[in-house]
């Protein structure tokens, strides 16, 4: 086999030759220059062709133009069998591909397979998990059901289990003895017992139970709703409209209203929350709820002197229009300026200043008036900046407040745990009370801020109106004078 670098160099070659064959000349330019030789050139090529065509009778080599055509026809023999080898190379490839890709089809079925198998697999591993869990929690659950049938059935249900797991006996006595229980505490009973009177005086007596959520008590020296008194005791919780109707019910008879003081068990003591006043709200709050409590007392003391003096600046402005505009068509300024001395309000002050100026030009009289108004302005707008400060730090107080309650309850967790609700009584009051506080602060003191600040710029457009009346009222008194006949 011949190798590639061969084949392409005699390709080369044969491009080089049969572009430019040395054998191929033109006949008409040999005639030319046959023609233009002299005759003693003519007769040496004659001579020279004789000599040559003596050893003609010899076999002749092949051309080279053979030679190339042998090594073409040999050149596409060999093209030939590349292009079948390499056409069964295709082939193969293609086969292969085929079964390349049959296989990983085959592959890729099974991947799927598999992965929905692990799929199932896990779904069973994640039930079973369940299950357990689910066995665990009811298996503590039963044992927590018995612990507490233990305590609250009493008597009427012991078990001695032991180590051991409640079977189904137990379940049947457990639900047979609730059952029981239930049956008597559906019923109203009468029994003999001893119960406190509101003075504390423990007393012999009968006691009427109703169900396990309420009891009365009747006795020689008092009748009455009993309570619990903690351990199990029983005490008369005072009211006399009770006491009558419980020895109206013990003589048999049906009172109107039967009070009754519902109770869920007998080992705590109720007692009678005292009613909490404004400063115990305040002083459970803190140090945050006092500051918030001044805060509000300073802004209604603010509030309060801000009506005042709005009252004052806005006084019966309508009447001293009236009784100054006829001063001012009669060109009577003196006389004007004597009724606006007597006024004590804003609008006077700045109708003064308007009247106290009239023999000015119109822009400069008006420059005058919007200074008197701007200078009024201050006095209008007393205190109300001082309100609405109030009444945006009042909640912001409220929720630091809030947060050091809140504290404060972890803290108190951190230490000794949730135990005992009375030890986070405090942090929560705290978080509480302040936000409430600062609310209670802040709503009426945002309204009443936003209601007078209204206030006063009513008042300043008054003030502009009434000034503009009593400037064109002189104007037009001027102009009409002018144009009376002399």
């Amino acid at each position: 086999m011949i190798p590639i670098f061969q084949i392409w160099r005699r390709a080369a070659l044969l491009a080089v030759l049969f572009s430019t064959p040395l054998w191929a000349q033109d006949p008409q330019a040999e005639g030319a220059e046959a023609e233009q030789s002299s005759p003693s050139e003519t007769a040496a090529t004659t001579a020279s062709s004789a000599q040559d065509e003596v050893p003609a009778a010899q076999p002749q080599a092949p051309s080279l133009e053979q030679a190339y055509q042998r090594e073409f026809a040999f050149l596409q023999g060999q093209k030939a069998d590349l292009e079948r080898r390499l056409e069964a190379l295709r082939q193969r490839s293609a086969s292969e591909k085929a079964s390349l890709q049959r296989e990983i089809e085959t592959l890729e079925a099974d991947v799927v397979d598999m992965r929905g198998r692990a799929d199932r697999l896990d779904e069973l591993v994640f039930e079973s998990e369940r299950s357990v869990e689910t066995a665990r929690d009811n298996t503590d659950l039963l044992a927590s059901t018995f612990m507490q049938a233990d305590f609250t059935l009493g008597e009427r249900f012991s078990p001695e289990l032991g180590e051991a797991a409640p079977g189904d006996e137990d379940v049947a006595d457990l639900f047979a003895a609730a059952l029981e229980q239930v049956r008597e505490f559906g019923q109203t009973r009468r029994v003999d017992g001893e119960f406190f009177l509101a003075d504390g005086a423990r007393v012999d007596g009968e006691i009427i139970h109703v169900g396990q959520i309420a009891a009365y008590g009747l006795s020689d020296r008092g009748n009455g709703v009993l309570a619990p008194a903690g351990d199990g005791g029983l005490k008369v919780w005072e009211s006399e409209e009770a006491a009558a109707a419980v020895g109206e019910l013990a003589a048999g008879g049906r009172p109107e209203t039967l009070p009754m003081f519902i109770f869920e068990s007998l080992a705590t003591e109720v007692e009678r929350g005292a009613a909490k006043g404004v400063f115990d709200v305040v002083q459970s709050g803190g140090v945050i709820g006092w500051i918030i409590f001044a805060l509000g007392i300073l802004g209604a003391l603010l509030v309060v002197l801000r009506m005042i003096f709005l009252q004052q600046a806005s006084a019966s402005t309508p009447k001293t229009i009236d009784m100054v505009g006829s001063h001012v068509r009669r060109s009577d300024r003196d006389a004007a300026l004597e009724v606006l001395k007597r006024r004590k309000s804003a609008t006077s002050r700045v109708m003064a200043a308007a009247i106290r100026n009239l023999d000015r030009d119109r822009d400069h009289l008006e420059d005058i008036v919007s200074e008197a108004i701007l200078h009024e302005s201050s006095h209008l707008n007393r205190f109300g900046a001082i309100i609405m400060v109030i009444a945006a730090v009042s909640p912001l107080l409220g929720l630091l407040g809030t947060v050091t309650g809140m504290i404060s309850t972890f803290d108190v967790i951190t230490e000794f745990g949730t135990g005992d609700p009375k030890l986070l009584s405090g942090g929560i009051s705290i978080a509480l009370v302040t936000t409430q506080l600062g609310l209670i602060v802040a709503i009426p003191l945002l309204l009443l801020g936003n209601v007078l600040s209204g206030w006063a710029e009513r008042i300043k457009d008054d003030m502009e109106k009434a000034t503009l009346r009593v400037i064109n009222q002189y104007f037009e008194a001027n102009a009409n004078r002018a144009e009376e006949p002399a």
